[in-house]
């Protein structure tokens, strides 16, 4: 992730579409714990950091924002507060307040990013999920009592990439809480978070802004980012093939004007790009020289990206519009029109399968190929 990125992220604060659901929050009498869900890329981490600070803030005035003169926001805010534990995957700990980071890009400090003290093929497996070592020693120190006295807060995203293992731990947790510990989990997909859990916290449903007042946020970002030239009408573009998820449009703008090869981000549009080009064969498409490009991108970015096209053919072939890809109408209409419907309907179903096991160590080429080889099929009689 670059810097820029991370100045965004950072300095985000809460989006202005979160507004409401911030002063909707009654922090006098503030629950044991709260499940924040929502589309990812709108903001709910941003905000999540800064409800975290909001809670361990020692100034009684602040007005339920962060005072940001405090002892206890200064200690957050360079990313060593004692009583703010973070549960999050290797790829999001840079995200975390102000973190110093070590060449090797372990934080220098262990409590909002335990290392769980694997190897270097182990940590290379977890660097997308939380391990159970780290969840049992975040759960532990809970039954010490907080450094300062006041609240203490555990921050857990993405809820739904915990192993069963870890969700269990978390679950015996929220059962029974620590005396003053307060838990914020955040899930982009709350369908993937155990009905137990689910149960123990108190939903919070984060909106996604709608177009015109996410590209005006997202036009104000870009406007701060020196020698950043992107028209209208790409931003626009990007920013509707993105869902309308203003913080993912941003990263993906960002990460593009980089052209950094070696990028995770990167990799992913460019192999996401490819992929498009390839569906809008048809049957034509050739899918195994198509998976063997692309396999090494992030497999669900790719999975999402063909969500999308599909979710607009089958508005097409049902006489609507793309909501994703209007650009390219006349060839999802092409393409919509040779469909067979019956056929259409199954590879969504394959991809909303593939989608619930898209964080796991499978081998992501013969799976790529799979699907591009059904999707060809639609095709055909």
């Amino acid at each position: 992730m670059t810097q820029a990125m991370l100045d965004v992220h950072q300095g985000a604060r809460i989006a202005p579409w979160l507004e409401p659901l911030w002063k909707s929050l009654d922090f006098h009498n503030f629950p044991n714990a709260i499940l924040l869900h929502g589309q990812s890329g709108i903001g709910k981490f941003a905000f999540s950091v800064e409800l975290a600070k909001a809670l361990l803030c020692e100034n009684s005035n602040a007005d339920l924002r962060p005072c940001n003169q405090c002892e206890a926001c200064h200690w957050f805010s360079s990313g060593n507060h004692p009583d703010f534990i973070a549960l999050v995957p290797e790829t999001h700990r840079k995200l975390l307040p102000h973190a110093d980071y070590q060449g090797d890009d372990s934080p220098k400090r262990g409590k909002s990013a335990l290392d769980d003290g694997d190897s270097e093929s182990g940590e290379k497996k977890e660097k997308k999920n939380i391990s159970i070592e780290e969840t049992r020693q975040a759960i532990e120190s809970l039954s010490i009592g907080s450094h300062r006295g006041g609240n203490r807060v555990i921050l857990i995203y993405p809820l739904e990439m915990l192993r069963p293992d870890s969700a269990n731990t978390l679950l015996k947790s929220l059962e029974e809480p620590p005396a003053n510990t307060i838990f914020i989990l955040i899930a982009d997909r709350v369908d993937r978070v155990l009905p137990t859990i689910r149960s123990r916290c108190r939903l919070l449903t984060a909106p996604r802004p709608n177009r015109d007042q996410g590209l005006a946020w997202l036009r104000e970002q870009l406007a701060k980012m020196n020698g950043m030239t992107i028209s209208a009408t790409d931003a626009e573009a990007i920013y509707d093939e993105q869902g309308g998820a203003p913080f993912s449009v941003l990263d993906l703008l960002i990460a593009r004007h980089n052209k950094d090869d070696k990028d995770e981000l990167t990799i992913s549009i460019l192999a996401s790009r490819l992929l498009l080009q390839s569906m809008a064969q048809g049957e034509r498409v050739n899918w195994l020289e198509t998976a063997e490009k692309i396999h090494k991108a992030r497999y669900g970015f790719l999975l999402a990206s063909m969500q999308r096209w599909i979710s607009d053919m089958q508005s097409v072939k049902q006489g609507g519009g793309p909501r994703y890809f209007p650009k390219h109408l006349s060839t999802i209409q092409g393409l919509a029109n040779m469909a067979r419907e019956q056929k259409l309907l199954q590879f969504w179903q394959s991809l909303s399968k593939a989608r619930r096991h898209e964080n796991h160590p499978l081998a992501n080429r013969i799976q790529l190929e799979a699907l591009l080889s059904q999707y060809q099929l639609i095709f055909k009689d």
